[in-house]
């Protein structure tokens, strides 16, 4: 029993230690990560979020609206830009011709308006009318007439501006040939068709004729040829020649009483 005693004692005095005060083992978690959220800020994070979900839907059906307004517009810009791409490239191709062919009447409107520094006339016939006119009594009183287009360009969206030379050699032997130039300005609807055609800024370049004494030159001051100043062909009562027969001949033409019963007949004759 002596010889157990001491080894004994201290197991039996451990056993009653432990028992007087639990050991407690203390258990290390490993360290949070810095971008790792914790559950406070999840929890909070998702009550924002929820919150916040009807303002953002709200928002971006507010953003839908101008688009789809945006969409419906871009269509008719496409054909705005496609209509006036085709004028341009009618118009290039068109105004040298017009003495020996007819016009590509697609790209008009059927209320176009024509100007002129005298007279306006309105409607797709008429308009039609004054370029066959131009080319039967051009032929008729010019043994060579021609148009020649010097320049195309856009000073606005909307606006096609063209500046020509028209030359001639009449038919009559006291008169040699003569020109003038002039520009055409077209306007554009937002479809691209052409509403209105204007002459304007016509500036006459004619020699002295041998006979009669007086000549065009007399309708114009004796001004030179300038890409500015707008002409009248007035006063009318002057000498004649055969510039001024060829416009007075187009403008009887279209004050025909009854035209329209004939024009399906006049225009098989250019």
């Amino acid at each position: 029993m002596a010889f157990l005693l001491p080894n004994l004692a201290p197991s039996l005095l451990l056993q009653s230690k432990s028992k007087e005060k639990p050991i407690i083992h203390h258990q290390t978690l490993p360290p949070t990560k810095p971008n790792t959220p914790s559950l406070s800020s999840l929890s909070l994070s998702s009550s924002v979020t929820s919150l916040q979900t009807p303002s953002v839907e709200k928002s971006g059906a507010q953003d839908n609206t101008p688009k789809d307004a945006q969409d419906k517009q871009q269509p008719k810009r496409d054909d705005f830009y496609v209509n006036l791409g085709l004028a341009v490239r009618t118009l290039r191709e068109d105004l040298p011709l017009i003495f020996s062919k007819d016009l590509n009447y697609d790209i008009y409107r059927d209320d176009i308006t024509f100007v002129d520094p005298l007279n306006t006339f309105s409607g797709i016939e008429k308009y039609k009318l004054i370029f066959w006119a131009l080319r039967f009594h051009g032929s008729f009183l010019f043994r060579e007439i021609s148009l020649e287009v010097y320049r195309i360009w856009q000073p606005s969206e909307n606006v096609i501006l063209i500046r020509w030379n028209l030359k001639g050699v009449p038919r009559v032997p006291w008169e040699a040939k003569g020109q003038f130039q002039g520009t055409s300005r077209y306007k554009l609807d937002r479809q691209g068709k052409i509403y209105e055609h204007k002459i304007d800024n016509l500036a006459f370049n004619f020699p002295q004729p041998l006979k009669p004494a007086a000549s065009v030159l007399d309708l114009v001051a004796a001004c030179p040829a300038s890409p500015n100043p707008t002409f009248l062909w007035d006063p009318v009562d002057m000498h004649s020649s055969s510039w001024v027969e060829f416009y007075r001949a187009v403008r009887h033409t279209l004050d025909q009483e009854g035209y329209s019963l004939a024009q399906d007949g006049l225009i098989t004759c250019s």
